[in-house]
């Protein structure tokens, strides 16, 4: 991070992410859910905002019903948020079916061809429209076979079609394919490894919060800020907090700091000095402007996550002049 100024911190206003009282953390909240087989994401969702008595919940990224794994999921203002998740790349593991078994060189070969920029029609069933469009295959790896089953590894851009992906390797070889089983693994900072909540889990934790207990849904419920990953930041003043939730873009006195290599253009999360997603915005300047102006717009607002009225008003609005 670049320093431009330090102040200290409102202790009157606004919460330490990881410090909040839990209906304020039910308000910008991010569950990693487990989302089993069998329901849609959209059912998953709607379970999930009963059982917790919250007004509003959304996911990213939609799992078909026969797909398992991680569907993050935004309570309240989060779901606001939910859009940075699509800047990162997905891993899935899964278990494809060769309908006639090839050459372990010939697979290995196509399989290799669908690694980098790809070109994919969406499905039928698709929610976007099925025009091609590229997307970016990080890495695709063949684990482990059993007869014409493989188990695969895919990393990939947001929007990439995992049984698309199958069916092609399939019509490449020649002989067809199909997926039989697939999960995901990773959504950007977001990984199975790091522990799924399942819907027995939050069950439970609802359960015992009935009874007086928070820790259990505390455990379950992660602050929206960890969907933040290493997208570039700027840390901005209290005092500009509430201008930045009536929609205003931040000029460059209401900057503390920011991340190195900030380009114009750049999707930016202007963050509290504690620590809280205010917005997302887009950079109008360098970091190295940044740093070295005194005047002018440092970003743009396009989405405010924050409540109005979260810190104190500070500024000052310029009323029109009526003429005529």
């Amino acid at each position: 991070m670049v320093v431009v100024d330090e102040e200290p911190v409102d202790p009157e206003h606004g919460w330490d992410p990881t410090s909040r009282p839990l209906e304020v953390m039910l308000d910008y909240g991010l569950i990693a859910l487990d989302k089993p087989r069998g329901p849609t994401s959209h059912e998953v969702v709607a379970w999930v905002r009963k059982m917790l008595g919250i007004d509003r919940a959304g996911h990213s990224g939609t799992l078909d019903p026969p797909v398992s794994g991680l569907l993050p999921i935004g309570l309240g203002q989060g779901t606001k948020a939910l859009s940075l998740l699509l800047l990162f790349p997905k891993e899935y593991k899964g278990v494809m079916r060769i309908h006639s078994s090839v050459p372990s060189t010939q697979l290995k070969a196509v399989v290799t061809e669908f690694t980098g920029e790809i070109f994919q029609r969406p499905p039928q069933r698709s929610s976007v429209s099925r025009q091609v469009r590229s997307r970016t295959v990080y890495e695709l790896d063949l684990d482990e076979a059993k007869g014409n089953l493989h188990l695969f590894r895919c990393l990939c851009e947001s929007g990439t079609y995992m049984r698309k992906l199958v069916y092609d390797i399939g019509e490449v070889l020649a002989v067809g394919a199909t997926m039989v089983e697939l999960r995901r693994t990773m959504v950007g900072p977001l990984k199975e490894s790091d522990g799924l909540a399942t819907m027995h889990q939050l069950s439970d934790a609802v359960f015992k919060l009935r009874n007086g207990e928070e820790s259990a849904l505390r455990a379950l419920v992660k602050p929206i800020e960890y969907s933040l990953g290493a997208t570039k930041k700027i840390i901005i003043r209290d005092s500009a907090v509430d201008a930045i939730c009536h929609g205003a873009r931040l000029g460059l006195p209401g900057l503390l700091s920011m991340s190195t290599g900030i380009s114009k253009g750049d999707v930016l999360t202007l963050m509290s000095a504690k620590g809280e997603l205010v917005a997302i915005g887009k950079a109008m300047l360098t970091t190295d402007e940044m740093a070295s102006l005194r005047k002018g717009l440092a970003c743009s607002t396009e989405r405010v996550i924050m409540k109005q009225g979260t810190y104190p008003k500070l500024w000052k609005s310029h009323a029109k002049t009526k003429t005529g």
